[in-house]
């Protein structure tokens, strides 16, 4: 009897099967943890005023991530294939609707890449001496950052599956550290909010406004606990790894969150943290003083390099899932003895050398938003889709709850959608414009490729 052959071969389409749990739990953790968290804190604390509220608000965000972790967990252990959502909107409701999210899930990440690393830029041009800097380092900087992450990508899965596990540890010792001195500190003096006039206390209609608000703050800020699904095939054991890895690093994440608001809780009165544009800088104030400002941009650069190495891996297997299905060129499933789709990597990373490039991310920011709100909704439509259509589709891990768990996850999706669309609603319109393009130009290629066919 033969021997089953090593991981790397029984791969399909030149992907290397080498990931496990612990690539996994690094990768939604370095999707999900980014400059965010640094900021949104003192966000929440302005809409609820009340120490119990804003812990509540964490909490309930974290669960809802959570329940939709739980939904995903079933198509990824039962479609564990290169694309991310593609596949899920593939398998459910036919080619076009698989082309027109992948297209949507590349451009979003394509728009989040250059912006990130741009922010990246503009965190390191601030070391430089004023009388040297210049208006275009910042934008020098995020290529230079851009170029070394496709390079470690381009040496192979095990390469970049390293950096991730080593920047999502750094990052994840990096709040752990800065939370763990704070509750070092004397805590903050107890303000009598119900004793000055100047605070108020959120009732009625108030609360729900401010609880709405804060929510929507904090899902955002869980957003990215899917990266997991992007490498699907790549892991040795998916129908184990990819649930524990989902559920794993929201839950992960979820802690990390709870502990960083409670040590700012801790460190800073609440009027304090609700009127704080940085929280989490004038928590490190009180700890090293003006070197405290230092420590919360190394933080930030961390968390903020850890998500460019997910992005910059994550986003060439959607082109490489479409190209393998022939949606996009044949050229774009190319993949290196590493296990890198290197065609794709180099267009990805070139869309997005060109928009750091473009400079102005006002609009971007907005369309990127919309899109990304609208992934997860096509997950859960895919699961409950498939749940009546393919009953007999395997299912290694089945959602906790449902059918409950998804129409909870689908309705607060479709709300925060309906949310992006009004609360912006020209960027959401130029958005959906951008998703009609490609789904036209998706129709041309088919057209295209089938006219060659008969040929």
């Amino acid at each position: 009897m033969n021997s089953p052959p090593p991981p790397e071969e029984r791969s399909s389409g030149g992907l290397l099967s080498v990931l496990g749990v612990a690539f996994g739990l690094a990768g939604s953790v370095g999707g999900t943890i980014g400059a965010g968290i640094l900021r949104t804190p003192g966000l929440v604390a302005a809409q609820l005023a009340t120490a119990p509220l804003v812990l509540a608000a964490w909490l309930i965000g974290g669960l809802y991530a959570l329940l939709g972790a739980i939904c995903i967990a079933e198509l990824a252990a039962s479609l564990p294939r290169a694309g991310g959502w593609y596949v899920y909107a593939e398998q459910a409701f036919g080619r076009r609707a698989g082309w027109l999210v992948g297209w949507t899930d590349w451009l979003a990440h394509c728009i989040g890449l250059a912006w990130v690393a741009t922010t990246v830029g503009e965190l390191l041009v601030e070391w430089i001496p004023a009388q040297a800097a210049a208006p275009w380092e910042g934008q020098m900087i995020a290529l230079a950052v851009l170029v070394l992450f496709s390079a470690i990508q381009w040496l192979g899965v095990r390469a970049g599956g390293a950096s991730q596990e080593l920047l999502s540890l750094m990052k994840a010792v990096a709040f752990l550290g800065l939370a763990a001195a704070s509750f070092l500190l004397p805590s903050a003096a107890p303000e009598a909010a119900t004793s000055d006039p100047t605070v108020v206390l959120p009732e009625g209609s108030t609360l729900w406004i401010g609880a709405v608000l804060a929510l929507q703050a904090v899902i955002t800020t869980f957003d990215g606990w899917a990266s997991p699904v992007y490498f699907a095939e790549e892991f040795s054991e998916p129908a184990r790894d990819l649930p524990r890895s989902l559920i794993g690093g929201v839950l992960a994440v979820l802690a990390l969150y709870l502990l960083i608001n409670g040590a700012l809780l801790h460190v800073l009165p609440m009027q304090t943290l609700s009127q704080a544009n940085l929280p989490a800088a004038d928590a490190a104030r009180r700890l090293l003083g003006n070197r405290g400002a230092q420590l919360i941009t190394a933080v930030a650069l961390i968390s903020l390099l850890g998500l460019i190495n997910t992005v910059v891996m994550a986003a060439p297997r959607i082109l490489y899932g479409l190209s393998r299905d022939q949606l996009v060129p044949a050229a774009l499933a190319e993949v290196n003895s590493g296990g890198t789709p290197v065609t794709a990597l180099l267009v990805t990373s070139g869309c997005a050398a060109l928009l750091i490039m473009a400079g102005s991310f006002d609009h971007l920011l907005g369309m990127g938003a919309f899109l990304y709100v609208g992934l997860p909704l096509s997950g859960i439509a895919a699961q409950i889709w498939l749940r009546r259509q393919q009953p007999n589709l395997p299912r290694p891990f089945r959602s906790w709850g449902y059918p409950f768990t998804p129409w909870v996850v689908g309705a607060g999706s479709l709300a925060f959608l309906t949310g992006a669309l009004i609360s912006d609603t020209a960027d959401s319109f130029l958005a959906l414009v951008l998703v009609l393009l490609g789904g036209l130009a998706g129709e041309r290629w088919r057209e295209r490729r089938q006219g060659n066919i008969c040929l």
